[in-house]
């Protein structure tokens, strides 16, 4: 081996404290190196290793070989740039070299690219084969880069080295595969692997949890349960699963296997905690979810922020606030653009116009946050909501960036509760078709009923025609509602349920219960044409949200909460009769709709009616 070492350096004196090269007559140099190695744990430490190294030994002597492959190994570890300049100083490296290097740079975010062009590097020098080491590490720079085209040639490389049954080929290739949104693929390669660790399915897991297929999480998870025990990765991603179907019952599963089977360390984990407070603030039990929060040991910033999120998704404002203050004033914790985002949110579910402001401002004037996107977007909500549309307007016109759909959505949706001039809502409507293109069916119902307040129903004639044009379908409602860990999915109008007849005699039974206190239908989100009061009504009556909450009057047992999750926001009808029949039927229902959680207990809404 022939080292390229070019002028030597003035000697450099290792600091005694920081590094204790044992000196008898038994130890050579290389001995010691290793040893001083061994104790090195910053990059200028071994900048002098490498110097002494050069000073005192042979590149011809057989030990020098090994030592510089533990060089390589240990910079590679503390600072890939210097490890990148020491590989090129040794001639025919071997594949420990090769894959050592590879691997710092797919583990540095700033030399990812280079781990593909090393690896190519490799092939064309063809002296050293790739191994069962090698393609991981490349996938992993592959994966990370989105660069879907070489990471399938990789594949094909992997294939042809004779590695397509290898454990951990496999568990990268999945990994790859599911990070760059191929799900179909990276199942694929799951199906067929001859062998599975319990990192096969928590990679696929993570992957379904990534892109949203928490169902398919789900099932996979349950499959899992008859070969592995999860662990903390598992969990993390069943949590997460969770928590976007709103599967408390799973979760709370999770949560109890997480205390009775799992290590304590794990139970005390602050991303497990943490992730055990976001399902818990999105399955609609805030106070389980602060429960957690007040007994985790240790809290990082995103455990403040899930704290903060989740009461301001519930509508406890002043609670999200408080949180806030403490985590700032009490905690010393630095917010950053999502903590705003949460006491935005919380201000804006509240209607808390001064405080929005107030926030907005601190955000960037005390912590210079840029705001994004989102932040304007939950302040021009308040404001318009508020009834201060001309500010809102006034904002969007002074942002530093083109507003989104969300934006002109939000405006259209005030105007129309606030009958606002028809004209203005008509430029509105044409704002989010030119800024979503292929719209859905919310812009057009948001249209129709400011025509409809203005009883101009010519017009909401023509946007029901338009739609019917364009092949625009009005988007249904649906809600599920879990019971003994399984979801019930319910359309407005459902007639598919197994249990329709009894859902549909316990519609009569509420209908009867709703007139004898005195109930009067709200048509002012009623279908888009000016029908009979009676047609009306009866649409009103199978709203997706009713025959959940009639399947849970039916089948939950007295005392138990009716959880509920809606895709759409809940009607004004619709957040009447729910109060209602809280206070008849003496039962508490969580609503999750498409904008927040509304929690009807004893005839009242945690929303006060603002939503």
């Amino acid at each position: 081996m022939a080292l390229a070492t070019g002028p030597r350096p003035p000697p450099l004196l290792l600091p005694s404290k920081a590094i204790n090269i044992p000196n008898p007559p038994s130890f050579d140099p290389h001995s010691r190196i290793l040893i001083s190695l061994k104790q090195c744990t910053h990059i200028s430490q071994l900048k002098q290793i490498h110097a002494l190294t050069l000073r005192s030994t042979s590149p011809y002597h057989p030990k020098t070989f090994f030592l510089y492959s533990q060089l390589l190994h240990f910079s590679s570890l503390l600072d890939s740039n210097y490890a990148l300049q020491l590989f090129n100083q040794i001639q025919n490296p071997n594949s420990f070299m090769w894959n050592t290097l590879i691997r710092a740079c797919a583990n540095d975010v700033n030399n990812k690219d280079q781990a593909m062009r090393l690896y190519l590097e490799m092939l064309e020098q063809a002296l050293v084969s790739p191994d069962k080491h090698t393609f991981p590490f490349v996938l992993k720079g592959c994966a990370y880069l989105f660069d879907v085209s070489e990471g399938i040639q990789v594949h094909a490389h992997a294939l042809k080295h004779g590695f397509g049954s290898d454990v951990y080929v496999n568990n990268s290739l999945i990994h790859f595969y599911a990070s760059c949104g191929f799900l179909d693929l990276a199942e694929k390669v799951f199906v067929k692997m001859p062998e599975r660790s319990l990192v096969s399915w928590n990679v696929l897991l993570e992957g379904f949890v990534q892109f949203g297929k928490f169902n398919s999480a789900l099932n996979l998870f349950r499959e899992m349960r008859n070969t592995f025990d999860p662990d903390g990765y598992t969990l993390q991603s069943i949590l997460t699963a969770c928590a976007g179907l709103g599967a408390f019952s799973l979760g709370a599963w999770v949560h109890a296997y997480l205390l009775k089977k799992c290590d304590f360390n794990l139970s005390i984990d602050v991303f497990i905690n943490n992730s055990l407070v976001d399902m818990y603030c999105k399955c609609g039990s805030l106070e389980l979810a602060h429960q957690v929060f007040k007994r985790m040991p240790k809290r990082d910033l995103t455990s403040w922020n899930h704290m903060i999120r989740g009461f301001a998704m519930h509508g406890q404002a002043e609670a999200a606030i408080r949180c806030f203050d403490k985590m700032i004033r009490t905690e010393r914790f630095r917010p950053n653009s999502i903590t705003f985002t949460g006491v935005l949110s919380a201000c804006n579910h509240k209607g808390m116009v001064s405080d929005g402001r107030l926030y907005f401002d601190m955000m960037v004037t005390d912590y210079k946050i840029k705001p994004a996107l989102e932040h304007y977007g939950c302040l021009v909500d308040l404001l318009a909501r508020a009834g201060f549309i001309d500010e809102a307007l006034d904002l969007v016109s002074t942002m530093p960036m083109r507003p989104d759909a969300v934006i002109w959505r939000s405006l259209l949706d005030a105007c129309s509760k606030k009958n606002s001039s028809v004209e203005l809502s008509e430029e509105l409507a044409r704002q989010v078709v030119e800024s979503e293109g292929d719209i859905g069916s919310g812009v057009y119902v948001l249209l129709s009923r400011v025509y409809a307040s203005a009883s101009r129903w010519d017009d909401v004639g023509s946007v029901r025609k338009l739609m019917t044009d364009k092949g625009v379908k009005k988007e249904p409602g649906c809600s599920s509602i879990e019971m003994d860990g399984v979801a019930h999915e319910l359309f407005a109008g459902d007639t598919s349920h197994p249990q329709t007849k009894e859902i549909y005699q316990m519609l009569k039974v509420i209908d009867k219960k709703l007139e004898s206190v005195g109930y009067s239908p709200d048509y002012s989100q009623a279908p888009m044409i000016d029908e009979l009061n009676e047609t009306k009504q009866h649409s009103l009556k199978l709203h997706s949200e009713r025959l959940a909450i009639a399947l849970g009057l039916l089948k939950l047992q007295p005392g138990k909460p009716i959880r509920i999750f809606k895709n759409l926001r809940v009607c004004n009808d619709c957040h009447q009769v729910t109060k209602l029949i809280s206070r008849v039927f003496n039962v508490e229902i969580i609503v999750r709709d498409r904008a927040r959680f509304h929690h009807f207990k004893d005839g009242f809404c945690s929303c006060s009616d603002y939503w």
